[in-house]
C-alpha cells in the first residue's frame, strides 16, 4: 500500500460512501484492476513522458467515458495527470480494503493440494464466519507443493494446518525426545 494510492483510494471511497455507490464502484474497480493487469502496455502509455498530460488523460477518457462511474474516471484522470498511473492497481486494492473493513468482510485465501469442492468451501467459509464474526470471502488456490491439509491466509495472519507442518512437528518432537 503506497501513500499515494491510499490517499486516492480513501478520497474515492469517502465520495462513494456519501453518494451510496460503493458497491457499483467496487465492481468497476475489480474489473479495471483485471483489465490493467492484463494490459500493462496501456498503463505504461498513461505514464509515457513523451505524451502530454492532456493526451494521456484523453486516452483514458476515450476508453472509459460512459463505461465507469464519474468518480472512478475522475480519480483515474487525476492519477494520470499527476504521473501516478502506475498506482491505479494499488488504488483499486486499497478501495477494496476500505470497503471490506466498512462492511465486515474478511477475504481469506485457502491454499490446498487439490481444489476444494463447493461443499468443502461452504463448510470452511461457515466455520470461518463463526470464528471471526465476519462475512468471509473465500478464495481457494491450489498449491501443488502441499501434501495435504489447508493453509489459510487472511488479515496478515497465516494458519498452517498442513500435513507438512504436522510431520515437521512430529520430527521436532522425536529429535527432542531423550531415549
Amino acid at each position: 500500500m503506497t501513500q499515494t494510492a491510499n490517499v486516492y483510494a480513501r478520497a474515492l471511497y469517502e465520495l462513494c460512501a456519501e453518494s451510496n455507490c460503493c458497491d457499483r464502484v467496487l465492481e468497476q474497480l475489480r474489473a479495471l484492476e483485471n483489465v490493467f493487469a492484463q494490459n500493462s502496455d496501456y498503463v505504461r502509455l498513461l505514464s509515457a513522458p513523451n505524451l502530454s498530460k492532456e493526451e494521456r488523460v484523453n486516452a483514458l477518457d476515450e476508453v472509459l467515458r460512459n463505461r465507469v462511474d464519474e468518480y472512478v474516471l475522475s480519480t483515474l484522470k487525476l492519477l494520470t495527470e499527476k504521473g501516478a498511473a502506475k498506482e491505479i492497481a494499488s488504488v483499486c486494492r486499497d478501495f477494496r480494503t476500505l470497503y471490506n473493513e466498512d462492511h465486515g468482510i474478511l477475504p481469506v485465501t485457502a491454499l490446498t493440494a487439490v481444489a476444494l469442492s463447493d461443499a468443502q468451501k461452504q463448510k470452511l467459509q461457515e466455520k470461518l464466519c463463526r470464528i471471526t464474526g465476519k462475512q468471509v470471502e473465500l478464495e481457494n488456490k491450489v498449491e501443488k507443493d502441499l501434501l495435504g491439509g489447508v493453509k489459510l491466509r487472511y488479515d496478515g495472519t497465516q494458519v498452517d494446518d498442513t500435513v507438512r507442518r504436522h510431520l515437521d512437528a512430529v520430527r521436532t518432537m522425536l529429535q527432542n525426545t531423550m531415549l
